[in-house]
């Protein structure tokens, strides 16, 4: 909470009253503008105190009408009623005067741009000119811009710019050294107005400046003017919304309109609304940075519009906040920096700016200083202040409250056991406890920063020292610190130890046990231990004086998140960090993960606000943490609970364990802040509004009139009044069960005797989750029942639902909910609200989490209802629970009626039911059937007929319906009275076939008795067919029934003796494999006989006698199906067969399937009896090239493959690549490299044959001679011979080859050497002699020698009469020779005759066969 001191403004005496105010924007400096009727009109400017700037005085004999403070730079402008305009400068007083033929009216505008570069004047004859003005704030040569309106102009605002400024090249500068930049990007010196980021250059400077009439002017620099707008009346305001591209316009009639300004300078109205309130020119007017518009219109209220949502509201005075009746709001102004509201009634004027408040009331100002209160904890007493000059005092050991009220305004106060000392800034006042009341006992002056008080000592600071007092202000010790130290800025007093804190960041512990200050330790520098330090905001000092605690302030000016501790013996540093809930390195005391997680879930995203150490234990230290305000943080927090605002942190700080968290609990909303910790309780402030009300927490113990409430620690609770040993016990207790020693913790209470203080321990055991320890403390409570209820609780597999047992037993239910819901187990917390008849939290929870449980739970509260007699709830939850068929009758069975109509309402069946069987009780048989026809329960209908005598109607009942419990009702009561055939039906309809077959036999009605026995089950059917034997009549009845009921070897024995073939060939189709083996055979021996030989190949094969079977199909020729073959196939390992014999008949099935031309079965049943060679033989007559080439893939032999290439030699591997192909690769697998070798000689004569193409030939011959070197290496003999044969016929053909490669160089040196190949003896088989003799002729036409050629020819002739020369001679030598006058032989030239159409026909069909003839011959 705040307090504001309130400083008069020191008017000189000429001055008249304050008619204007204007605060700058940044210096605390205040002008005044005064009106005095004798001398005429004054500006003053005035300090934050109210000290009058003599220099800066100005009076004119009129009255100054406009005040406007430059944006950065101390210089105020001021208009006056006849057009003077100034510029007054602080503090030298300069006056700089606008050339005097500028405006000769009233000034109405002064407006300077954001940077101070131009300044705008206006006045009443609708003059505006714009100014320039330099960085030292004078004006630069003559006006820039000046327009004529010819109307009075009323408002004006700048457009703002965007920034101009290169923030790139401004960051480079600033890290590389330059100052200039630095201030720009530094925010403590830029509010100060020392170097602001610039918006830039003033090019295309926009100016709005609106005129009585309405209209709204856009003007810039350069002296353009446009009409924009035009509204009704008098504009009284204007606001640009820059994020937006809005301008807002308010006349003042309160109309508001919004127009949309486009990038043309267009403006396009968008929204036109008539505000609330009153008009006219005396409605202050104010607009937030966010589009909000506030207005105090001479009314009780003010009003609020906001232009972003559409939206708006009021903010009326509260009589009960002191504010007097019919008191009404004329005057509104808002602090940008603080978001601050300030309005006036018209009984004072507030104007408002950061921690100023410039109030004009009745002529006179006075300054309001706002000052955070003041507040002091120490030696059970605690100073609370006010208001500015009003202490409140709680002496809590004499439970008194004193007032003190003092004649200066208080800064700081500090309080002893006995005194009370304060300081306004100036000086110190000391006072004394004397009685019920205080006395002051000295005062001096003091102009110092801090203050601190330890018994008779007053410790004050100033440059470099720290003064050491008494309370008459002499000075008894200096503590001196040196420059590079610092100047003291923080004192604290924890125990009897002093901590010192500098502006440099330093820190340093004095002893004050003795007669003169001792330090502890040299000063350290925390700024090389903490990074990013801006300056130390908070040191305290504990009990011991080791241990200091610090909380700092970042370089960037924002609180850190961190509270850090030093340890002055052991010169180290340690924090803990509030936004991720973690210490340096996790808390140090040994937890379960579970918890650890949870805590630093409750702690994170917080930042300490204060700390304090408690004033006698050196170990316990307490921090106020607040949230972050970080939407980021915010929306990257996992955890579902909700957090609280403000948080109290508890911890145990030790040299050996660290930093250890004890506690952690809310601040109550109702109070107002941490104040101290002093074992057994916390110290809050408390609301001024609350000093008269209850206590705001149920521990806490107030006067009632206290500015101080005390709430007692968690651990302590119950225990407020405990003796100083039982208090030093319990905080050993709860640091030992914090460190997890156990052995200490029991040591540390073993003495204690008293019952309360082990329930409090064991209240201790449920926070710190350690059952072993609470197991201790029941039993020295003498607890059995919760001791056994713990017990129990072990099963739980959670820790927190077995603590959350202890938590009930101990009355902590609050926190028994919150385990339960920490661990999930919502249906113990179900469970826990029904015990504490928290009944729609239990539905809720059920609801939402226990699912399992919610009818559980809605019947339970249906029985709770019951009982507190609210039936008509207890109903609903009955219906929920899905009971409600048995436990509303049960409910209301006293009241008939309601029962009744709420059976009537539900219309469910089974409650109809219920009341049929109530009216049936009560002799209704009429409402009663009526009921039982609303269920439809025909049972119940039938038996009531039948109770009446109404048997036709029952019959008719179950009759359409089909009802089985109604049949069987109604075939009783015909049997009963004799009527069998009915009976017998509705026995049937019944499905109670035993029951009409019974009644069959005894009355000898065998037709309908058939019929019957296949109906029922086959117990009845044996009893029936055996009936039937015995009679001797109907044996096919017998035998169909022996067989349906499953005996079928009783049927086919009657089937046998009756000879029944029909029925024995329905019988034998039932037969499998389990049938007995002699049935089995004999029924095969039936078919045999009866020539049903397939089905008795069959039964043999399931009787297993498989060579029968197979015999049988042999001597019959019966084709041996896949089914048939599959089924006589023995599994391996089968114990009917060896493996031998099971081979063996395989290899038979496969040979009768050979027989039969199976090619494919049998080659599959040699190849399972292992005889692959036979299956190849059989696959090969099958002619399936595929699976030979598969099943050759897959066997692997040698012999197989052999016998696969050749079956594929005999199939057209010429047109066929892949043919080929696997013919090489077979005759390769299996090792036959002289087959392989043939193979390749037949396709080295296909060459030359079919293509004459030697050089494959040749290939295909030396890939056999390949093959025969191989071959020879093996086997010897014959081969050697082939292969020289082979070899020889490759020479020749790679004579001919080269012989036809050299003809193009050399053909003399070709054709001799064919002559030569001529002269060889064995040439034809290698090299066909045609093609010799061809080359020959081709060369000897191409030469023009057809004399030699001629003369090969019939060579060629006389070696092969039969010869077909145009085989080997082309056609065109041929012609050549005709035409030379050779003659050749008619059938030489008759396969070159053309038909007309251009094919090739021959004169004859003899000549034809003769030429098929030749070439046969040549072949040969």
């Amino acid at each position: 909470m705040a307090v504001y001191f309130d400083h008069r403004v020191e008017a000189p005496d000429s001055s008249g009253s304050a008619t204007l105010l204007a605060w700058h924007s940044s210096p605390p400096l205040l002008a005044v503008g005064s009106v005095n009727p004798a001398a005429g009109g004054s500006v003053d400017i005035y300090l934050q105190q109210g000290e009058h700037v003599g220099s800066c005085h100005v009076e004119r004999s009129v009255s100054p009408s406009r005040l406007r403070w430059h944006p950065t730079r101390a210089l105020l402008a001021v208009g006056w009623e006849t057009g003077e305009t100034l510029l007054l400068t602080h503090p030298h007083g300069e006056h700089t005067l606008l050339p005097p033929d500028t405006h000769s009216a009233c000034i109405t505008l002064l407006e300077w741009s954001s940077s101070g570069a131009r300044l705008v004047t206006g006045d009443q004859a609708g003059v505006l000119v714009m100014w320039k003005v330099d960085a030292r704030g004078k004006l630069h040569g003559t006006h820039v811009m000046k327009q004529h309106y010819h109307n009075s102009l009323t408002h004006c605002i700048f457009r703002p710019m965007p920034p101009t400024e290169d923030v790139t090249l401004l960051a480079r500068a600033a890290v590389s050294g330059d100052e200039d930049a630095l201030d720009k990007f530094n925010w403590k010196k830029s509010s100060k107005g020392g170097g602001a980021l610039s918006p830039g250059s003033q090019d295309g400077l926009s100016i709005y400046a609106s005129t009585a009439d309405g209209c709204v002017y856009s003007l810039d620099d350069q002296g353009r003017s446009v009409c924009l707008l035009t509204v009704e009346g008098r504009v009284q305001n204007l606001f640009y919304s820059e994020h937006r591209a809005i301008l807002a316009v308010v006349t003042d009639s309160l109309l508001l309109s919004q127009f949309s300004l486009g990038p043309e300078g267009g403006a396009q109205e968008l929204s036109k609304v008539k505000l609330s309130g009153r008009g006219g020119p005396s409605a202050d007017i104010v607009w937030t940075e966010g589009g909000l518009l506030v207005t105090a219109s001479g009314e009780q209220h003010i009003r609020l519009w906001d232009l972003e949502r559409d939206d708006n509201y009021v903010l009326s005075l509260d009589e009960n906040l002191g504010f007097e009746k019919g008191e009404l709001l004329n005057c509104v102004s808002y602090c940008t920096s603080k978001d601050v509201l300030a309005a006036g009634t018209n009984r004072g004027l507030p104007w408002g700016f950061l921690h100023l408040l410039a109030v004009c009331c009745s002529g006179s100002v006075l300054i309001l200083s706002e000052h955070v209160m003041c507040s002091h904890y120490s030696q059970q007493v605690a100073a609370v202040q006010v208001t500015s000059t009003h202490l409140s005092l709680s002496y809590f050991s004499t439970d008194t409250q004193l007032t003190l009220r003092t004649d200066t305004h208080i800064k700081a106060v500090q309080v002893g056991k006995d005194t009370v000392s304060v300081w306004d800034g100036r000086g110190v006042t000391v006072y004394e406890m004397s009685g019920q009341a205080l006395r002051h006992t000295g005062s001096f002056q003091c102009d110092s920063a801090a203050l601190a008080v330890h018994e008779e000592n007053i410790y004050t600071v100033e440059p470099n020292r720290v003064q050491v007092r008494t309370p008459q202000g002499t000075v008894k010790q200096l503590l001196v610190f040196s420059e590079a130290e610092g100047n003291p800025v923080l004192l604290s007093v924890g125990g009897s130890y002093l901590a010192v804190a500098t502006d440099a960041a330093h820190v340093r512990v004095f002893d004050l046990t003795r007669r003169e200050a001792k330090p502890l330790c040299n000063a350290k520098n925390m700024a090389e231990l903490i990074p990013d330090l801006g300056a130390l905001r908070s040191v305290k000092c504990n009990a011991s004086g080791n241990h200091l605690s610090m909380l700092v302030t970042q370089i960037n000016g924002r609180p850190d998140h961190k509270v850090y501790f030093y340890d002055v013996e052991m010169d180290t540093l340690s924090h803990f960090d509030f936004f991720t809930g973690r210490p340096l390195s996790g808390l140090s005391q040994p937890d379960d993960t579970q918890r650890t997680r949870g805590n630093e879930a409750e702690l994170a995203g917080r930042y300490p606000i204060s700390q304090f150490w408690d004033e006698a234990e050196p170990r316990l230290f307490v921090c106020e943490t607040a949230l972050v305000n970080s939407e980021f943080h915010l929306a990257s927090q996992s955890q579902t609970m909700d957090k609280v605002d403000v948080l109290v942190v508890t911890f145990f700080i030790t040299q050996e364990h660290g930093l250890l968290l004890q506690d952690t609990q809310p601040k109550p909303h109702a109070l107002q802040s941490l104040l101290a910790l002093d074992t057994p309780y916390y110290y809050y402030t408390c609301k001024t509004h609350l000093t008269t009300t209850k206590p705001a927490t149920p521990h806490a113990v107030p006067a009632s009139h206290h500015m101080v409430v005390r709430q007692a620690l968690r651990d302590f609770v119950g225990l407020e009044s405990c003796e100083k040993q039982t208090r030093d016990a319990m905080l050993n207790f709860s640091f030992y069960l914090t460190i997890g020693d156990m052995d200490e913790a029991f040591r540390a209470i073993k003495l204690i005797k008293s019952e309360a203080v082990w329930e409090k321990m064991a209240q201790m055991c449920v926070k710190s989750r350690r059952l072993d320890v609470a197991r201790v403390c029941l039993g020295n409570m003498g607890n059995a029942r919760a001791a056994r209820a713990l017990r129990e609780a072990e099963r739980e597999p959670e820790l927190e639902a077995r603590v959350a047992m202890l938590a009930i037993q101990l009355g902590m239910l609050e926190e028994a909910e919150q385990l339960y819901r920490s661990c999930g187990r919502f249906d113990l917390l179900n469970k826990l609200y029904q015990a504490e008849g928290k009944w729609q939290l239990a539905v809720e929870t059920a609801e939402t989490h226990d699912r399992i449980h919610l009818r559980t739970t809605y019947y339970n509260y249906a029985q709770h209802l019951e009982a507190t007699e609210d039936k008509t709830l207890a109903l609903a939850y009955y219906e929920r629970s899905d009971t409600h068929r048995f436990e509303v009758p049960r409910m209301l069975m006293e009241d008939s009626v309601s029962l009744e109509i709420y059976i009537n309402k539900m219309k469910d069946k089974s409650l109809y039911k219920w009341w049929g069987h109530y009216l049936e009780s009560q002799s209704d048989m009429e409402s009663a059937l009526r009921y039982y026809d609303y269920a439809q329960d025909y049972l119940s209908q039938v038996r009531v007929h039948c109770y009446l005598g109404n048997i036709q109607k029952a019959s008719e009942i179950a009759n359409s319906t089909g009802n089985r419990a109604a049949s069987y009702h109604v075939a009783r009561q015909y049997e009963s009275q004799e009527m069998i055939s009915q009976s017998v039906h509705f026995y049937t309809r019944a499905q109670a076939y035993n029951n009409a077959i019974r009644l069959c036999k005894e009355n000898n009605m065998d037709e309908q008795l058939m019929n019957l026995a296949l109906l029922s089950n086959p117990e009845d059917m044996m009893d029936t067919a055996c009936y039937y034997e015995e009679k001797g009549v109907h044996m096919d009845r017998a035998v169909m029934l022996y067989h349906k009921a499953g005996h079928v070897s009783k049927a086919l024995e009657l089937a046998f003796a009756t000879e029944q073939f029909g029925a024995l060939q329905l019988i034998a189709e039932d037969l499998n494999e389990t049938s007995d083996p002699t049935l089995l055979a004999r029924c095969s021996d039936f078919f045999i006989k009866h020539s049903q030989y397939q089905k008795a190949v069959e039964l043999l094969v399931v009787a297993k006698k498989y060579p029968e079977a197979l015999q049988l199909c042999l001597e019959q020729n019966l084709t041996i199906t896949e089914d048939i073959a599959e089924s006589m196939t023995v599994s391996r390992g089968s114990a009917h067969l060896s493996e031998e014999e099971r081979k063996e008949l395989l290899e038979r099935i496969a040979d009768c399937c050979m027989r039969q031309g199976n090619y494919h079965l049998a080659t599959k049943k040699y190849t399972q009896a292992g005889k692959k060679t036979k299956a190849m033989r059989a696959l090969l007559k099958s002619g399936d090239t595929e699976k030979i080439v598969f099943f050759a893939g897959v066997s692997r032999q040698k012999e197989i493959y052999i016998m696969a290439a050749n079956y594929l030699q005999s199939l057209d591997w010429r047109k066929d690549p892949e043919i080929m192909k696997n013919i090489i690769g077979f005759y390769t697998k299996g090792r036959a490299l002289d087959l392989l070798a043939g193979f390749y000689e037949a396709c080295a004569q296909v060459e030359i044959d079919d293509y004459q193409n030697y050089e494959k030939a040749l290939g295909a011959l030396t890939e056999a001679c390949k093959c025969l070197s191989k071959a020879k290496s093996r086997t010897g003999g014959d081969a050697e011979e082939r292969l020289t044969e082979l070899t020889h016929r490759i020479t020749l053909v790679r004579r001919f080859i080269q012989a036809r490669s050299l003809y193009e160089e050399d053909p003399s040196g070709a054709v001799q050497e064919c002559e030569s190949l001529l002269e060889e003896a064995d040439l034809d088989p290698a090299v066909r002699v045609g093609d010799v003799f061809g080359f020959l002729i081709e060369h000897h036409c191409q030469q023009g020698n057809h004399q030699k050629a001629w003369a090969s020819l019939e060579e060629l002739r006389r070696l092969y009469p039969t010869v077909n020369v145009s085989v080997y001679v082309s056609q065109r030598s041929l012609e050549s020779l005709q035409n030379a006058g050779v003659r050749l032989s008619h059938s030489e030239t008759t396969h070159t005759h053309r038909d007309t159409d251009g094919t090739h026909t021959h004169s004859n069909e003899e000549n034809e066969e003769d030429e098929v003839e030749e070439d046969e011959n040549l072949d040969n």
